[in-house]
């Protein structure tokens, strides 16, 4: 029996791979979520002791294989130091420590940290749908109540949308004028016409107009359907906002500015983490593959709409890929993907983040500001490597 330590182990738990580090007084998990992952390879760039090569990126984030991650961690070199989890943009990696995350290097204040700007004015924000559906991270908290016509088709629980805006609305009768008609009760459920039992002793029609402000919408249909010219309706605005909040959910966002460059009433601030350029050269791909514009987290690269024939050039090619770089966040995943030589070219220049920038995270930091562009070469089955090109 080997009682030696420490004791090493990889096992797949449904998404997660988890890496284990037996210790005599403690156990270490990295735990890697595949489906979380990206293959952006930053965390290949940060690993202090080379313990993670980069998988077949583009193979298992488009699922034509299963067996394997974007990554692969070797759970014998990797020291447990938590550098590739403070590191990764997408928050794929997780450390615990005896069952709890830890970041024992941050706690020590040994490594600096992403300096996220992700936010929303909650003055301007009039907590419409936009920012919601344009984000490609799922990082939009819309804690909006359902109100109907939210949704397509009905939603248990949805609110009247006269309740979705803060008003106060008077409803009154010149009972002088009304003749009980019941007409505006017949077209309105805010308002029910209540009759007396009818008698002979009186031989009139009596009764009241009973109207409930929870289910008026001021829609004033009562006001110009009633025969007698009987019913006034007002509202006045107290507040026009729509109930609820907005919020970004920063574990989740990867800085895009999807949201921030849509937003109708300018309420989002969001600074990319990566500065840089990146350029595609669509002569060189072959077109039809399309792995690049599949896999990127931001949804920044897309197949360009056909040209008209008779707009095209005679001397003209037309493009097969290319990137929007204002959405671009210079993750590196295409190029970790791309099955081409020197199509996608890619370089960071500056990084945002807080805290004192080590040592180490120096050297971190000129790897990531290496010039890159893709290659297709697997020296070592399933591990890809990337081409690194002059700085310039």
């Amino acid at each position: 029996m080997n009682n030696l330590f420490p004791k090493f182990s990889k096992k797949r738990d449904g998404v997660n791979v988890v890496m284990e580090q037996k210790l005599l007084q403690n156990v270490n998990n990295l735990i890697l979520n595949a489906e979380t992952c990206t293959g952006c390879g930053i965390c290949v760039e940060a690993c202090p002791e080379e313990a993670i090569v980069l998988g077949l990126v583009g193979a298992s984030k488009r699922g034509a294989i299963n067996y394997a991650a974007p990554i692969d961690v070797d759970e014998v070199k990797c020291s447990y130091c938590g550098v590739c989890v403070i590191m990764c943009p997408f928050n794929a990696l997780t450390l615990k420590v005896d069952g709890q995350e830890r970041l024992p290097i941050l706690e020590k204040e040994g490594f600096p940290q992403f300096d996220m700007k992700a936010e929303i004015d909650d003055e301007k924000c009039v907590k419409c749908t936009i920012c919601e559906e344009v984000c490609p991270r799922d990082a939009i908290d819309r804690n909006v109540p359902a109100f109907e016509g939210t949704y397509k088709g009905p939603v248990a629980g949805a609110k009247d949308r006269q309740c979705a805006i803060k008003t106060k609305t008077t409803f009154t009768v010149d009972k002088e004028k009304c003749s009980l008609c019941g007409l505006c009760g017949a077209l309105c459920p805010a308002i029910v016409v209540k009759h007396k039992v009818f008698t002979a002793e009186t031989g009139k029609v009596e009764g009241d107009v009973i109207w409930d402000e929870t289910k008026c919408d001021a829609c004033k249909v009562c006001v110009e359907a009633c025969p007698e010219e009987c019913i006034t309706v007002e509202r006045e605005i107290i507040s026009d906002k729509v109930l609820g909040k907005v919020d970004i959910i920063k574990d989740n966002c990867c800085t895009c500015t999807w949201c921030s460059k849509n937003c109708p009433t300018e309420a989002i601030t969001v600074e990319k983490i990566f500065e840089g350029d990146i350029e595609f050269h669509a002569e060189k791909c072959p077109g039809g593959c399309s792995t690049c514009a599949d896999i990127c987290p931001a949804n920044a690269i897309y197949l360009p709409s056909t040209i008209p024939a008779a707009e095209m050039k005679l001397d003209s090619i037309e493009k097969t890929i290319a990137v929007n770089k204002d959405y671009c966040i210079l993750c590196g995943a295409c190029v970790n993907s791309c099955p081409g030589e020197d199509i996608i070219v890619m370089q960071r220049t500056g990084i945002r983040v807080k805290g004192t920038e080590t040592d180490l995270f120096k050297r971190i930091k000129e790897k990531l500001f290496t010039k890159r562009t893709s290659k297709v070469k697997e020296e070592i089955t399933g591990q890809v490597n990337l081409k690194q090109m002059e700085k310039a």
